[in-house]
C-alpha cells in the first residue's frame, strides 16, 4: 500500500467535502440525520482503495470499539444477506454509526460523502442523469444548484486504477461497509 495513493484519495475526499458543503450552503441545507437517514441505506461500494482506506481507519480504533463494530457488522450481514435468500433492503444503521455519528467519518467512502444533495452525473455522449437529493432537504421547490459528481468519479477511477496496479488487484468489488469490515 502506498502512502501516495492514500494521500491522493484523502485529497479527493477533501475536495468532495468542500464541494458538498458549498452546495449544501447554497441550499441552506444542513444534514441533521432524519428518519430516512442515509446511514440506514443499503449502499454498495465498488473500489478496493476505499475498502483499504476504511480498514486503515478501522485498524486505528481501540480493540473494544473494533469488537463492537464487528459484532454490529456481523448482525447487519446476517439480516441483510440471509443465506439462500434475496438481499433484504432493511433500514439498519451502518455498523460504524454510533448514536448518529460515524466512528470512521474521516475514512468514510465516496457515496457517504456525496449523498443527500441534488446532483448530476454525465456519461460520454449522453445527457446528464440527475438525482433529486434526499427527502429531508425539500429540494423539489428550490432552484437546482449544479453539483456534478462526474469529475469525482473520474478521479476515483484513476486512483483506483493506480491502487490496483500497485497491488496487482483484479476483479470487481461490490460490498457494504459491513461486508468490508468482516471480510478483511
Amino acid at each position: 500500500m502506498t502512502d501516495k495513493t492514500f494521500k491522493s484519495l484523502a485529497d479527493l475526499y477533501n475536495t468532495m467535502d468542500k464541494t458538498w458543503n458549498k452546495v449544501a450552503a447554497g441550499y441552506h441545507f444542513k444534514c441533521n440525520g432524519c428518519e430516512d437517514n442515509c446511514c440506514k441505506s443499503l449502499f454498495f461500494h465498488h473500489t478496493y482503495i476505499e475498502k483499504a482506506y476504511l480498514l486503515h481507519g478501522f485498524n486505528q480504533l481501540d480493540h473494544n470499539k473494533k469488537e463492537k463494530i464487528l459484532g454490529r457488522a456481523t448482525n447487519y450481514c446476517k439480516k441483510t444477506f440471509p443465506q439462500n435468500s434475496e438481499i433484504k433492503t432493511l433500514k439498519i444503521y451502518c455498523p460504524v454509526n454510533k448514536n448518529g455519528h460515524c466512528l470512521l467519518y474521516l475514512y468514510r467512502p465516496m457515496i457517504c460523502r456525496l449523498h443527500g444533495l441534488p446532483h448530476e452525473l454525465s456519461k460520454p455522449g449522453c445527457e446528464p442523469v440527475k438525482g433529486p437529493g434526499c427527502n429531508a432537504g425539500l429540494f423539489y421547490d428550490k432552484a437546482y444548484i449544479k453539483f456534478d459528481r462526474t469529475p469525482f468519479y473520474q478521479q476515483m477511477a484513476q486512483i483506483e486504477m493506480m491502487f490496483r496496479q500497485d497491488l496487482n488487484k483484479i476483479g470487481k468489488i461490490k460490498e457494504t461497509v459491513a461486508q468490508m469490515l468482516i471480510s478483511q
